[in-house]
């Protein structure tokens, strides 16, 4: 069981919101620990403004973001609302 959500998931593999990025950033991301974890983040940041793609990787805690215009303060805030925190650079 997700000790983060209380889902049943333990394992997730990367999502994929979209595609056709001109600009590539990762994040680190706290206290992802299952398949839905991996989701609602892939939902919320996949709806920031200029973000054409996201990939979580669960295992390592990374989430990349792909598109244009973007704003790293709008994936905090994306990353938050899923429940999320980014980890200190």
């Amino acid at each position: 069981m997700c000790q983060s959500c209380g889902c049943a998931t333990a394992t997730a593999t990367a999502a994929d919101a979209g595609s056709g990025a001109e600009e590539r950033r990762v994040y680190s991301v706290e206290g992802m620990t299952c398949g839905h974890c991996v989701a609602s983040v892939t939902e919320e940041v996949g709806g920031v403004p200029g973000v054409t793609g996201v990939e979580v990787d669960l295992e390592s805690g990374r989430v990349s973001v792909s598109g244009a215009g973007f704003e790293d303060a709008a994936i905090g805030t994306a990353v938050r609302e899923a429940g999320y925190r980014l980890a200190p650079a």
